[in-house]
């Protein structure tokens, strides 16, 4: 599929909609994008919401961020999106500590298993339960605390799932299954099912002849069901804009430090997109970060 090249314009960029009053979530916030995104949404002046699976590592990464001179900028909550009691828990605690002024959540925790030259569906259960039913419970928890979820507000809540392109739909080599994710009607029961035959072809040891993606297999797969998932709830929410960004090939702990660049460029990419003012701000688009570039994708008229 040819992306349409597309960045918002310097003076789109720099105008300014937001203040401390405005919150942002940043899951996997203690290190390599989600740690840059958190400061720099720190460093605009957002109050921003760190959230780590571990509760060292995410006070150590706030701790970091405090010597910046972050600190009245900065909360840490605990959160494990893997564990659906985690995310029941961790919304309950943003209820009570912030009530609903949620506006912006970056789904940025994510795990592979993988080399960078491997391929390995051992850990397949545990992707998909980070990388897809993570983000897609997390959001359903906390849709009543958007702030757009107000009937008295006029603003669009938003929300950017950090993705990748090993999730679009022509790496999917099953023809039927292509089709299914292609069609306009497609149900969460859909996403969910093709989810739950690539765990069964798993299990049985048929995953390689079934035609699913050759790369990163399962993350791949979790990709594909979090951007199929994204594009319905896009076109469910009028109030709620959802996009996808995949920061390419950057310097993180999943890429072994290797990388085209860094996860501070990845991060600026990635906060520029999630503060487009509410005038301009798309839903149901596909962002792809190339060779410092942004092209985007539609994903509610075009394949992912």
């Amino acid at each position: 599929m040819e992306a349409e090249h597309y960045f918002p314009s310097p003076s789109l960029c720099s105008t300014r909609w937001w203040s401390k009053e405005t919150v942002a979530v940043v899951t996997g916030g203690n290190k390599g994008i989600g740690y840059a995104l958190v400061k720099q949404f720190a460093e605009l002046g957002l109050s921003v919401v760190l959230t780590a699976r571990d509760y060292h590592k995410g006070q150590a990464a706030l701790q970091a961020l405090e010597a910046h001179g972050l600190a009245n900028h900065l909360h840490f909550l605990l959160l494990d999106v893997s564990d659906p009691l985690s995310i029941k828990h961790f919304a309950s605690s943003f209820q009570a500590k912030f009530g609903p002024t949620l506006d912006i959540l970056v789904n940025n925790a994510g795990v592979s298993f993988n080399e960078l030259d491997g391929n390995t569906v051992e850990y397949a259960k545990t992707v998909m339960d980070t990388n897809f039913y993570g983000p897609k419970l997390l959001i359903e928890a906390l849709l009543p605390l958007f702030r757009c979820s107000s009937s008295s507000s006029s603003s669009v809540s938003r929300v950017l799932n950090i993705s990748s392109r090993l999730g679009s739909l022509h790496k999917l080599r099953n023809k039927k299954m292509r089709e299914m994710l292609e069609r306009g009607e497609l149900g969460e029961e859909e996403i969910e099912g093709m989810v739950k035959r690539f765990l069964g072809d798993v299990k049985s040891g048929r995953w390689e002849n079934e035609g699913w993606p050759l790369q990163w297999t399962d993350y791949a797969v979790s990709k594909l069901a979090l951007n199929a998932y994204s594009r319905q709830l896009a076109k469910k929410q009028t109030r709620l804009s959802v996009n996808c960004f995949c920061p390419g090939f950057t310097k993180t702990a999943m890429t072994r430090g290797k990388g085209a660049h860094t996860a501070d460029h990845a991060a600026a990419l990635a906060a520029t997109l999630a503060l487009l003012p509410p005038s301009h701000l798309p839903t149901g688009r596909f962002f792809l970060l190339s060779r410092n570039t942004i092209t985007t994708t539609t994903t509610i008229t075009s394949k992912l």
